[in-house]
């Protein structure tokens, strides 16, 4: 599978900096390949290369064709992307089915423009309706928030090994060294008489074990805690003295 498989045509696109803020979202992604069908706009112009930021060089590789025909001409598979449900017998799917898409094939992502979306015609040429679940009341999603959803999964399914995120091994400390913590807190707890009073001490005692014992404490934040809540106790000591000075 790779991502140079992958490639977006945006369909009569009406604003440069959509097309410019696309760019972006695909060299976020690590996709190259953008398409343009017939843009209502000179391109590329300043305002495209400007959104683009340091996506210049998707933009000046940008192939841009007369016909919807011609821009997908040598890709295996067309998905199109739609807000509405049609009265057609497409097939659609969701934004979690990309993962049974075969990447290895060449991939066509084709988008509407921001007035009106995909027409019947260009969705007649897909293999499959993409289709994302919005807010009934407010579905148009801008274009390029909707182009960077779509980078962002196919990313996940080309890229495993970025999610697989090696876990921080904590050491996490034997009970024995959490009780003297514990035993320690409440030691000093009942110096400044905050356990009181006496009938609620032993439910106030549980209610403060079960805090730090869902924290998962390592041997060094028990040591700092430890650490903080003995430079309170000679604090609280020095004040004291001074105050009777």
């Amino acid at each position: 599978m790779s991502f140079s498989n992958v490639y977006f045509i945006l369909h009569k696109p009406q604003l440069s900096e959509n097309i410019g803020a696309c760019a972006r979202a695909l060299k976020n992604f690590n996709f190259s390949k953008l398409r343009l069908v017939s843009p209502k706009t000179d391109f590329p112009n300043e305002k495209s290369l400007a959104t683009s930021v340091g996506a210049k060089d998707i933009i000046l590789s940008t192939k841009v064709f007369k016909s919807f025909e011609e821009s997908i001409k040598d890709a295996h598979y067309v998905i199109a992307t739609t807000s509405r449900l049609r009265k057609k017998n497409y097939k659609y799917i969701s934004i979690n089915d990309l993962k049974k898409i075969n990447f290895k094939k060449k991939i066509a992502i084709v988008l509407g423009s921001e007035g009106s979306g995909l027409s019947n015609n260009e969705i007649s040429f897909a293999n499959y309706v993409l289709k994302f679940p919005t807010n009934k009341k407010f579905k148009s999603l801008n274009l390029s928030h909707c182009l960077i959803i779509i980078c962002y999964e196919i990313f996940k399914i080309l890229n495993k090994k970025n999610f697989n995120l090696k876990k921080y091994e904590k050491k996490i400390i034997k009970k024995n060294e959490f009780n003297k913590f514990t035993n320690f807190l409440i030691k000093r707890l009942d110096e400044i008489g905050f356990l009181q009073p006496d009938q609620k001490r032993n439910d106030m005692i549980k209610n403060i074990r079960s805090i730090f014992h869902k924290m998962n404490l390592t041997d060094k934040e028990m040591r700092i805690l430890m650490g903080i809540i003995a430079s309170l106790k000679e604090k609280s000591a020095i004040d004291k003295s001074k105050s009777v000075s």
